[in-house]
C-alpha cells in the first residue's frame, strides 16, 4: 500500500498545524484501519511551515518510523506558516505547520484548487519579547510603546524616544520573517488591523 499515491489521489489530502492557536488541521487523508500493519506501508508524506511547530512533525515522524512505518519517507520542510499554506493549498504538501490560523485568502486558494482540511488542536504557544541582557533600564513596555516601535514609519529610533529617562542609544529590532505565523500574530495583536510593522529589522 503507498500512502503517497494515496494522498495524491486528491489536492485535498493533506494537514496543516497550528501552534500559538493550537491547531492543527488534516485535510480529507486516507484513515488507516486500527489493524494495518505499518510495515507494508510505503510512500512518501510532505510537511512544510512552520519552525515553530517543526519540532513537534520531526518527533511524531519519528515515532512514526520506530512504530513500523520505516518504509514511509517522511520529509520536513520550514518555509514558514505563509510558505508552508502557499505550499499546502496548491496540494504539494500533506500537512502544513502553522503557528497562526489560515487565513481568509488562504481559505480561498485552498478552496480554488480543491484543497479540502480538518483542523486538530496541537497545543498553545506564546509570543515572549526581551531585550539584550546588557539592556538594565528596560523593564516594562506598553503594548502603544511596542507597537509604535514596530510601526512602519515610525518615529522611534532610540530610547529616549520611547521614555525620556532613558539613554539615547538606537534600538536595533530583531525577530521573525514576514512568511513566519509568529510574524504575522504580533502583527495582529500588536500593531492591529491600523498599522504596518517595520521592515527595519534584523530577521
Amino acid at each position: 500500500m503507498s500512502i503517497g499515491s494515496k494522498m495524491r489521489a486528491r489536492a485535498a489530502r493533506a494537514g496543516l498545524a497550528l501552534a500559538l492557536f493550537g491547531t492543527l488541521a488534516f485535510a480529507t487523508a486516507p484513515v488507516l484501519a486500527q489493524e494495518t500493519d505499518l510495515g507494508s506501508l510505503s510512500g512518501s508524506i510532505e510537511i512544510d511551515g512552520s519552525s515553530t511547530v517543526a519540532p513537534v512533525s520531526e518527533a511524531v515522524a519519528e515515532e512514526f518510523g520506530l512504530a513500523g512505518a520505516e518504509n514511509v519517507e517522511i520529509a520536513l520542510g520550514v518555509s514558514g506558516t505563509g510558505g508552508g499554506f502557499e505550499r499546502f493549498c496548491a496540494g504539494e504538501t500533506a500537512i502544513s505547520n502553522a503557528s497562526r490560523p489560515i487565513s481568509e485568502s488562504e481559505v480561498e486558494l485552498c478552496a480554488e484548487n480543491g484543497v479540502d482540511y480538518n483542523l486538530f488542536e496541537l497545543g498553545q504557544d506564546g509570543i515572549t519579547v526581551v531585550v539584550n541582557p546588557a539592556n538594565t533600564f528596560l523593564t516594562c513596555l506598553s503594548v502603544e510603546s511596542l507597537a509604535a516601535i514596530w510601526e512602519d514609519g515610525g518615529t522611534i529610533e532610540t530610547y529616549a524616544d520611547v521614555n525620556p529617562e532613558f539613554p539615547a542609544d538606537p534600538i536595533n529590532l530583531y525577530g521573525p520573517g514576514p512568511d513566519s505565523g509568529t510574524f504575522d500574530f504580533f502583527n495582529e495583536v500588536i500593531l492591529g488591523e491600523d498599522r504596518v510593522s517595520t521592515t527595519d529589522y534584523t530577521p
